[in-house]
C-alpha cells in the first residue's frame, strides 16, 4: 500500500485568507492608446491599490495588446459582481476580451493519466505541498495502473477503459465525471490517447498536454527512440494546449538536458521523464495563476 497524505490545508487556507480581497485582471484588446490609463483610473476610482502590472503588445500600430494586472480592494470578496458590472463600460470602449478572477478562488482540476505515473506524480506532490494552487478534483485514467496512489492522496479515481470503436462512449462517461466535479481545466499527465474534436471544443486552452518532445521535432509516438536513432545531442519535453491538430497547440513550455552518444534509447527516456515533470508542472502553476493568454496558436505568458 502506498500511503500519501496532504499537508498542506494550512498553507492553502492561509493563501485564500491572505488574498480574500486580490484579484486578476486580464486583458487582451487591438492596441490603441488610452487602455493602461482607461485601466488603472478605473481601479484607481473603485479604491483599489494595484499590486502588479504586465503588458504586451505584438504592435503599436494596429496590433494586439495584453495585460495582467493584480489588484486589490477591501472587501472585494463581497462585491467582485458589481466591479464587474462596472468594468464592463470600460470593456466595451476598448474592444476587450476579458475576465477577473479572484485569487483565493482555486480552479477545479482533473487529471488524466495512462500507464506512466511520473508527470501525475509530480503534480500530487506539488498539491500536496501546498505549491500547487488547485482543487484537484477527479483523476481519470484508461488503466488502473494509477489507482492506489490517487486513492492514497484522498482524490476519487476513475477507470474509464478506451478500446478500439468505443471511444464515443469513453468520453461520454468521462464528460459525465467532469460534470459531476464542475471542472474548469483538464491536465493531461502522459494520458496516451487523442481526445476527439468535439470533447476539445468544450475546453479550448483549458486542456494542457506533455509531449515528450522538443517540439517540433519527433511529433507523435515514440520520441525517445526516434532520437537516439537520430543521434541528438539534446533532448527535451513541450507542455502546450490540446487542440484538434495533433501536437500543434499553442505552446506554453519546454525545455531541454543534453545528452550523449553513450547513452541509449532507455536512457534518454529516463532523462526526459524528469525534463517532462518539470515542463508539465510550469506550465501548469501558470496557467493556475492566471499568467497565460493565447495569441493565435501562440501564447503570452506573464512571469
Amino acid at each position: 500500500m502506498i500511503h500519501m497524505y496532504r499537508y498542506s490545508e494550512n498553507k492553502l487556507d492561509t493563501f485564500q485568507e491572505r488574498y480574500k480581497d486580490r484579484a486578476r485582471l486580464l486583458i487582451k484588446c487591438p492596441d490603441k492608446q488610452g487602455i493602461v490609463a482607461a485601466v488603472s483610473t478605473f481601479l484607481h476610482e473603485q479604491g483599489a491599490n494595484i499590486v502588479a502590472s504586465n503588458q504586451y503588445t505584438v504592435d503599436p500600430e494596429g496590433g494586439e495588446f495584453f495585460m495582467r494586472l493584480e489588484f486589490e480592494i477591501k472587501g472585494l470578496s463581497e462585491q467582485v459582481e458589481q466591479l464587474k458590472e462596472k468594468f464592463q463600460f470600460v470593456a466595451e470602449r476598448m474592444e476587450m476580451e476579458w475576465r477577473i478572477a479572484m485569487m483565493s478562488e482555486f480552479k477545479n482540476v482533473a487529471i488524466f493519466v495512462s500507464k506512466e505515473p511520473h508527470c501525475l506524480l509530480e503534480l500530487l506532490w506539488e498539491w500536496q505541498s501546498g505549491d500547487l494552487l488547485a482543487n484537484i478534483k477527479v483523476v481519470i485514467s484508461n488503466h488502473e495502473t494509477a489507482r492506489e496512489m490517487v486513492e492514497a492522496a484522498g482524490i476519487p479515481f476513475y477507470h474509464v477503459p478506451v478500446t478500439k470503436g468505443q471511444k464515443k462512449e469513453a468520453e461520454e462517461k468521462q464528460n459525465e465525471i467532469l460534470k459531476k466535479y464542475d471542472i474548469e481545466m483538464i491536465i493531461l499527465a502522459r494520458y496516451m490517447q487523442i481526445l476527439s474534436p468535439h470533447f476539445v471544443e468544450k475546453y479550448e486552452n483549458k486542456i494542457i498536454n506533455i509531449h515528450h518532445s522538443f517540439l517540433p521535432a519527433f511529433i507523435g509516438a515514440k520520441p525517445y527512440e526516434r532520437a537516439y536513432d537520430r543521434g541528438v545531442k539534446m533532448i527535451g519535453a513541450t507542455s502546450h494546449y490540446v487542440t484538434n491538430d495533433l501536437d500543434e497547440g499553442p505552446i506554453i513550455e519546454q525545455d531541454i538536458d543534453r545528452v550523449n552518444h553513450e547513452q541509449n534509447a532507455a536512457d534518454l527516456k529516463k532523462i526526459g521523464q524528469s525534463i517532462e515533470r518539470r515542463v508539465l508542472s510550469r506550465a501548469v502553476k501558470w496557467h493556475l495563476e492566471d499568467r497565460i493568454l493565447v495569441h493565435e496558436n501562440k501564447t503570452i505568458i506573464f512571469e
